[in-house]
């Protein structure tokens, strides 16, 4: 013992028995406490998993025609109909475990071929195929099968190899990434020749994608919850409360512009705002002009599969810029989260056991279009996947229908536009 003190082990137990013994003493009182809140969040993740499985989900396909003259400001109209923000009633979601209705928005290349699909659930079929025709006439929709359920990942074992990548944005969400208004899009009466749509480096990427490949882009969308918690009080809000991305924002412009703060004497009170340089005035108009918007909880991923002897690096090493073209130094873009590419170093993946793991994880993930419920919470252990915020102007500058400018061989169109009958046919 002697010995163990002059190590300063014995003083070492002393002190942590000084804190543990206390802290098992008050057990009664914090552990009941403890243990319910377990319960709550099993209970939550049980009656939510249960409800989710009941969800009847299908695959919309939308076939585009050779000639689309309407710019993406028709996509975005048309996104404002997936802005679904019923969760129901209390018990609804606390004992029911009713979620938000969130959507899926993929572009996938099948072996070249370039395809346009809407996940969504069976009830809101007639409300998507109303806005598309709406703001698209000449489009067709089909319902079709999954076409994840074609490829059967199985690691090592199996026939397919896989390469996956979960994007985040660079910045907080109110920034904006460089939308389809910033190419000139919105404008009337450009020439097709003319355009420069962003898209078509993505739509040129899906249809280099040859024999045995397969590329899928899945964007998942859900109406944007409260998640900010708010600093200063302002719009009958307190400090404290829970507020969106939008109070966010506003927080963000009264402290880059000081337009709230007293001026100082014998200064206009616009004089802090004169100071802005006019890069720092072009952001916050640009924060302010997605602030107008719908805004949409979103998780985005990649991933490119093929047949084990058919396998392209190339086509690996496109994936991380999939979406630099919306990407700017002072505003908003795209970076990698998570990929499953691989490890630096042999050791510390022995037998590549790590990496499988997390190409099935992935794999699953995407079929099961999970982000916002379920297991995809537990892809990267302790770290959750939390979604991040883009406006109906960004989403529909990464995906919508492009026109004439896309010229990939591949993009399967409607091979004849559709017209009436003459009003003069003989009856």
């Amino acid at each position: 013992m002697e010995f163990l003190q002059m190590l300063g082990f014995q003083e070492l137990y002393n002190q942590t028995l000084s804190i543990l013994v206390p802290f098992f003493k008050a057990f009664p009182y914090w552990g009941p406490l403890f243990v319910a809140g377990f319960f709550w969040k099993k209970w939550k993740e049980y009656t939510q998993e249960r409800w989710i499985s009941g969800m009847k989900w299908i695959m919309l396909e939308i076939k585009l025609p050779k000639e689309i003259h309407k710019s993406p400001v028709a996509t975005e109209l048309f996104l404002n109909a997936l802005y679904q923000t019923s969760q129901g009633k209390w018990l609804d979601h606390v004992w029911k475990g009713r979620v938000r209705d969130w959507f899926s928005l993929e572009m996938v290349s099948l072996e070249g071929q370039i395809k346009f699909f809407i996940r969504t659930t069976e009830i809101y079929k007639n409300v998507i195929e109303a806005q598309l025709y709406a703001q698209y006439p000449e489009i067709e929709i089909y319902e079709v099968p999954d076409y994840t359920r074609y490829v059967n990942y199985k690691g090592k074992e199996g026939d397919w190899e896989m390469i996956g990548i979960d994007f985040k944005l660079t910045k907080k969400d109110f920034y904006p990434i460089k939308t389809y208004i910033d190419y000139g899009l919105d404008k009337e009466g450009i020439k097709e020749e003319f355009k420069i749509d962003p898209l078509t480096s993505i739509i040129e990427y899906l249809g280099s994608a040859g024999k045995g490949e397969q590329i899928w882009i899945q964007i998942l969308v859900q109406a944007a919850q409260k998640r900010h918690k708010l600093k200063t009080d302002f719009e009958k809000k307190k400090a404290g409360e829970m507020g969106d991305w939008k109070d966010e924002a506003r927080e963000w412009i009264d402290e880059r512009t000081k337009r709230n703060e007293k001026p100082e004497e014998g200064k206009a009170p616009a004089f802090k705002m004169l100071m802005m340089t006019k890069g720092d005035t072009e952001i916050v108009a640009a924060v302010e002009r997605s602030m107008g918007k719908f805004g949409f909880d979103c998780g985005i991923r990649a991933l490119y599969l093929s047949k084990k002897d058919k396998f392209n690096p190339s086509n690996i090493r496109a994936l991380p810029g999939l979406f630099r073209a919306f990407t700017t130094s002072n505003l908003n873009g795209f970076e990698i989260k998570h990929n499953s590419i691989g490890f630096d170093y042999f050791w510390q993946d022995y037998n590549k056991i790590r990496i499988t793991k997390k190409r099935k994880e992935q794999f699953e993930a995407y079929k099961h279009r999970s982000w916002f419920y379920g297991g995809h919470s537990l892809l990267h252990g302790d770290e959750k996947e939390k979604p991040f915020v883009l406006t109906t102007e960004e989403l529909a500058t990464i995906f919508h229908f492009p026109g004439g400018v896309a010229q990939t061989p591949t993009f399967g169109r409607i091979p004849s536009r559709k017209a009436e009958a003459p009003i003069n046919l003989p009856i």
